[in-house]
């Protein structure tokens, strides 16, 4: 008898079902001619072993999209999406940050990634993004768990009082930067970058600008990025590099700054997500000039096919619909675009629609938990402005309600604290709604990107 597998449900929840004899590495309990095994690490890397296509792989520079997971069991969704376009997906995508507060580890991320895939028996190929990274802890442990694509995030590191520093302090922070680190000296430095430059003319001013803000972000990435590159000895990964939570945006001067040094210090990256003019908040479109975006937008586009090609990274990419037209015109291939949290909030949307009274206890909760949990986060929500006592048949309404859907996707890890075991119960119930509704939702992201 050939061996076959399946995910399945049950009363216990979902299992993997093997049917034949029980291959090498998984284990579980035999049920007839079949074995019922638990979801869990083990299994997850027999799974892996035995169809290498349920494992991550890289994606280099094609064209793709970051499919954010929070709890887990987005991937069917997002490959009936995905399937049929020429947008390479990324499943196995979450930052350390949201890992911590939706009680996941990269490992959890990584193995419910190939549990999804395997389910929908999907063979064509996903990326992994370690999102965020901090430090050398958290690489470890996604390299540990079979990440193979990492977000090194040095916004730490960088200074945005330089954006608007007088002259003398300026100066001041460029004698003091960490020229050892940086491999080279002030002399050097100004030789290579004073003149013009794809990204505008460069003075003195600029210059010190771009080195006070960024130059001690660019050392920490370059140590990160050597020690991801000493873990793989040669073997291939990806790697992007993101400044886009800042302050402060990144101007196109600053971007050639930015990705000429790493060039120069030998940082291998395939991806860049600067700090774009104009708004971009959780869970809403962009807030901002169109006309004003794209003439910036474009001058970034060029810098980063003239100095790589590398791709633009979109970071709190999802549900930014006014701008996706102009941000493909100008990158073609050359673009990648994160989302995470909206596929929460489509999670959200099968509990209004299947279980009314826990929805309203869950939106309740939310608000009460709002001021605390946006502190970390971009928004602008008005609790104000959130509908008071919707009917029944307004709920829905609430998912496309700007203040509505800030105050549900920033509290996540709030609901899932007190709210995880029926969340998830109505999602096992309704996996048949989830993935329909996941799959319009990221159809409608993907259909800009597209040719036809």
């Amino acid at each position: 008898m050939a061996t076959t597998y399946e995910i399945i449900s049950t009363a216990q929840g979902r299992h993997l079902k093997i049917t034949g004899d029980l291959p090498q590495g998984f284990h579980g309990e035999q049920q007839g001619d079949s074995w019922v095994c638990p979801l869990d690490a083990q299994n997850a890397a027999a799974v892996r072993q035995a169809m290498p296509w349920t494992a991550p792989t890289t994606v280099g520079l094609k064209k793709s999209i970051g499919c954010g997971d929070r709890l887990g069991l987005a991937t069917p969704g997002h490959i009936l999406a995905v399937q049929g376009t020429d947008m390479f997906p990324v499943f196995a995508q979450q930052s350390i940050r949201e890992m911590e507060r939706s009680n996941r580890t990269p490992q959890n991320v990584m193995d419910d990634a190939t549990f999804g895939v395997l389910q929908m028996n999907y063979q064509s190929g996903f990326g992994s993004d370690a999102d965020h990274l901090k430090n050398i802890k958290a690489i470890d442990d996604c390299i540990a768990a079979g990440f193979v694509g990492f977000t090194l995030d040095p916004n730490e590191h960088v200074d945005n009082a330089a954006h608007t520093d007088d002259h003398a302090t300026l100066q001041q922070k460029f004698d003091s930067l960490p020229w050892d680190a940086l491999e080279t000296s002030a002399d050097d430095l100004k030789k290579l970058y004073i003149g013009n430059t794809p990204g505008g003319a460069i003075d003195e001013e600029a210059l010190l600008r771009a080195t006070g803000k960024y130059s001690r972000a660019i050392a920490h990435v370059t140590k990160l990025a050597r020690y991801i590159a000493s873990e793989f000895n040669g073997q291939p990964y990806d790697l992007e590099v993101s400044v886009d939570e800042t302050d402060t945006p990144t101007s196109p001067a600053e971007h050639y700054f930015f990705a000429s040094e790493l060039k120069r210090l030998g940082v291998d990256f395939h991806g860049l997500a600067p700090r774009f003019i104009g708004s971009f908040e959780k869970g809403v479109d962009y807030i901002g000039d169109l006309d004003v975006f794209e003439n910036d937008f474009a001058v970034h586009a060029k810098i980063a096919r003239e100095l790589g090609p590398y791709k633009l990274s979109i970071h709190t990419g999802s549900d930014k619909f006014s701008i996706y037209p102009i941000i493909f015109k100008h990158t073609g291939q050359y673009v990648h675009l994160k989302t995470a949290g909206t596929s929460w909030l489509e999670a959200l949307r099968v509990v209004a629609m299947h279980n009314v009274p826990l929805f309203r206890e869950i939106l309740d909760f939310a608000i009460e938990r709002y001021p605390t949990d946006r502190a970390s986060y971009h928004v602008s929500g008005d609790l104000s402005k959130v509908p008071a006592n919707p009917a029944d048949s307004e709920l829905p309404d609430l998912f496309e309600q700007f203040d509505a859907r800030q105050v549900l996707h920033v509290t996540f890890g709030s609901i899932l604290d007190h709210y995880r075991k029926p969340v998830y119960d109505v999602l096992y119930e309704h996996n048949d709604t989830y993935d329909a509704v996941l799959k319009k939702h990221f159809d409608r992201h993907i259909a800009p990107f597209q040719n036809n």
